[in-house]
């Protein structure tokens, strides 16, 4: 009884976990470039009784051996990178990545962050900064006077100031990719650092290599799908209620045994 009632705890922890994961995903459905996570599990060592294979006679083997399992772990958090529906705002410094790729950030300790939300915003002195005041790398400037912000799928930026009627290039979006986006960590603020898991940043150009394109005037929203947490929902609060039963019926079982003593 001792191993159900360490079994079932176990499961009552992961689906703890799990549960924490669905909630902050739902938590996080209306937040710009958002990525879902899935919580991930393994069953923990087994007590073996009996092996599979051991030889019981000359020329004799086991076909079945006798194990149990002694519960299960988080084995991991991963990070779903599918793309997120994006949506026309109008705004002319939102940009949304349709495809693969991220925008560069300079935080304020000097370190590169990246992001996928693309709703950009001006500072006082017209460069172009996330909604943190974090700037876009490379720097882009907003000439004082613009009247209008144009945006090529490659990222090129160019404005036309108040008295001119040719665009002026201020700068391009510059993306990078990952070898593998699962392994960036969050830090917050819609932004993710690069690990040894991730591989190194490569740079390029949007709509060229594989890269996305930039799209202007739309932002990309979070790719959480809520019928399908409020399922995973339903799946984890079963799963802690069987795991509670399991320790229910343990106890019960150890109580009936300790009447009998």
């Amino acid at each position: 009884m001792l191993k159900a009632l360490s079994s079932a705890a176990t499961g009552m922890i992961a689906q703890q976990t799990n549960l924490d994961v669905i909630s902050n995903n739902i938590a996080n459905v209306n937040t710009y470039g958002y990525k879902k996570v899935r919580a991930e599990f393994q069953d923990l060592i087994a007590q073996r009784d009996k092996s599979p294979g051991a030889q019981m006679a000359q020329g004799t083997y086991q076909p079945v051996g006798i194990e149990i399992g002694l519960g299960v772990k988080t084995a991991a958090t991963t990070r779903i990178f599918t793309p997120g529906v994006l949506t026309a705002s109008g705004r002319e410094l939102d940009v949304a990545i349709e495809g693969d790729g991220f925008f560069q950030v300079s935080l304020d300790d000097g370190t590169t962050a990246y992001t996928r939300d693309g709703s950009l915003k001006m500072d006082a002195n017209g460069t172009v900064v996330t909604s943190d005041g974090y700037q876009i790398q490379p720097p882009i400037q907003i000439p004082p006077n613009t009247e209008e912000i144009t945006i090529t799928p490659d990222g090129n930026v160019s404005v036309k100031v108040g008295g001119q009627t040719d665009q002026t290039p201020v700068g391009t979006l510059q993306l990078v990719k990952f070898q593998n986006n699962s392994g960036l960590i969050s830090v917050g603020h819609n932004l993710y650092k690069e690990t040894p898991a991730s591989g190194t940043p490569v740079q390029g150009t949007g709509g060229q290599d594989g890269y996305g394109t930039i799209q202007q005037g739309f932002i990309e929203g979070s790719n959480v799908q809520t019928v399908e947490e409020l399922i995973n929902l339903i799946k984890a609060e079963r799963a802690f209620e069987s795991n509670s039963k399991i320790v229910t019926s343990a106890s019960n079982i150890l109580q009936e045994t300790n009447r009998l003593q």
